[in-house]
């Protein structure tokens, strides 16, 4: 977890924000980003001399093709990591600390979008996760039925040995799941109501099977 945010007064309000379809950042969560469109890289050198904050989210269908409208619910994090290839790239880490709903997008004179985020929902995000009793039992059962059709695998051992609760995140992140099943994954307001999605995806995913899927990040 990022440390520095306590409460929501902490966070800018108006942030810069990267639509990306299929991937989603979780508070805690780590996400690694390849930067090479221009107006990214204008982004990044923005919040680089700021607070460094970014907000990932994800696309609705419809609307304009250059333009589409945003999820209603994305998340905040901070540049934790950054690194400038020799072709003029950027290698990022984003770690997440706050979930926001879109109060507002933000009409102003720069290549990539800004909205007003509202924290309030998710204030529980500034907080320890509670202890929550959940078990890895059921999850690591229907992960198994999902990987194996895919020649995917995990460390086994290391997913056993985890919380429960961070191996929930690291999955909800990590597996290629729709992007409308990540934003349910994202919007998920417990652990529990998120291990509860991510088992009946895994579950619905090994019954399906599907060899062309991609892998994990």
């Amino acid at each position: 977890m990022v440390t520095g945010y306590r409460k929501i007064e902490d966070l800018p309000q108006a942030i810069p924000v990267f639509p990306l379809d299929g991937a989603v950042m979780l508070p805690g969560g780590q996400l690694p980003l390849n930067i090479f469109e221009p107006r990214y890289l204008n982004m990044f050198d923005d919040a680089m001399g700021g607070d460094r904050m970014i907000g990932m989210i994800q696309t609705r269908p419809g609307g304009d093709r250059e333009r589409p409208p945003l999820s209603p619910v994305g998340c905040a994090g901070r540049v934790t990591a950054f690194a400038e290839t020799g072709d003029g790239r950027y290698l990022v880490t984003l770690t997440g600390v706050c979930r926001f709903r879109v109060q507002e997008e933000l009409g102003i004179m720069a290549p990539y979008r800004q909205v007003r985020a509202d924290y309030r929902p998710f204030v529980g995000d500034l907080k320890p996760p509670p202890e929550t009793g959940l078990r890895n039992d059921g999850l690591l059962e229907a992960l198994k039925g999902y990987l194996e059709p895919r020649g995917l695998a995990v460390d086994w051992e290391a997913a056993q040995g985890a919380p429960c609760e961070s191996l929930i995140d690291s999955l909800a992140m990590g597996l290629p799941f729709e992007p409308a099943e990540k934003q349910a994954l994202l919007e998920a307001v417990t652990h529990a109501e998120r291990a509860e999605i991510l088992t009946a995806l895994l579950r619905i995913g090994a019954a399906i099977g599907d060899d062309d899927e991609p892998s994990m990040q």
